[in-house]
């Protein structure tokens, strides 16, 4: 009798959470076309990132979805297509567990584009293990933050000459768990899978910051977001079979789709009245207020400063 109300009650509560998500969901409902933009999108090829090049493929943009696979890439390209009837999709392979593959799509990039409206960086993955890459960073960090941090320093010239233009990180609520510790950015002198991704997002948060002081008055903004939690292949590098099917089981029952969870990127892409602000935090399409420690601006420039150091490049000044 005692084990069946313990389950009852666990199973009222999972049942109006889903119900409280379902409420509260933010859903984008601008109608702004995107014709004549360029937007790149990483990790485009699943889950949030494939429905946000869905979306903004059909109001018109131009959408390159950058991701290591091919063969996910050319699927996800064409699923794109069908869905939007736009035909101008096109896949750029980015490797970012490779600082070398960031800088050669940037290369692409700059000999392909003649500007970028919009950098979702979307990609991320959780549960990749203890190991360094070949730059010498730890292979979570380096996918989930400096890979991205490198490849937003990167484009900057392109997006400061679209100008008006949006750069998007793509962060997480698991960043209010994360903390700086100056000696410990590359997870050297302790660990753990969870850690590096409330690290990493953030760090995130915090360059997010730092950027849109070093971009005022550029007409470039920076902003990131919380898109929800979804059933998404985030965790697919998890090593046991069980424990993944496990957690993607009970996210996906619990929580958002990829359609929903996409709704603040899209939004902070297109929204007209987010057009002029920078260095903020969203989720369900408005702006929160991000952990006390993202909200630090001496922590986001020592940050900003160190992860340049570690990625090997300098952000000029102009």
């Amino acid at each position: 009798m005692v084990l069946w109300t313990i389950l009852g009650v666990i199973a009222a509560i999972v049942i109006l959470m889903t119900v409280y998500q379902k409420l509260t969901v933010g859903i984008c409902k601008s109608s702004a076309h995107m014709v004549g933009k360029v937007v790149i999108v990483t990790g485009g090829n699943s889950g949030i990132g494939l429905e946000t090049a869905k979306d903004l493929s059909s109001r018109g943009a131009k959408v390159i979805i950058a991701c290591r696979s091919v063969r996910r890439a050319t699927e996800a390209k064409e699923e794109i297509i069908k869905a939007s009837g736009n035909t101008d999709v096109h896949f750029r392979q980015l490797d970012l567990t490779s600082l070398r593959s960031v800088r050669e799509f940037c290369d692409q990039i700059y000999k392909t584009e003649k500007r970028v409206d919009v950098l979702i960086n979307n990609a991320g993955a959780g549960g990749l293990g203890n190991v360094k890459t070949a730059d010498g960073l730890h292979v979570g960090m380096q996918v989930n933050y400096f890979a991205p941090f490198l490849l937003t320093c990167l484009l900057i010239p392109l997006l400061k000459s679209s100008a008006p233009s949006r750069i998007i990180n793509v962060s997480s609520m698991m960043h209010k768990y994360g903390e700086i510790d100056f000696e410990n950015l590359n997870m050297e002198k302790y660990w753990s899978d969870y850690l590096v991704y409330a690290n990493s997002k953030l760090f995130l948060n915090l360059i997010t910051l730092e950027l849109s002081s070093r971009l005022k008055g550029t007409g470039v903004t920076v902003n990131a977001l919380h898109p929800g939690v979804a059933s998404t292949n985030i965790f697919r590098n998890i090593p046991s079979e069980i424990i993944k099917t496990i957690v993607g089981a009970f996210i996906g029952f619990m929580f958002q789709s990829p359609w929903e969870a996409a709704q603040t990127s899209i939004y902070l892409a297109v929204a007209p009245e987010v057009e002029n602000v920078s260095g903020k935090y969203f989720s369900d399409c408005r702006q929160k207020l991000p952990s006390k420690l993202s909200q630090d601006p001496e922590l986001a420039k020592r940050l900003f400063v160190e992860s340049e150091k570690l990625v090997k490049y300098s952000l000029p000044d102009k």
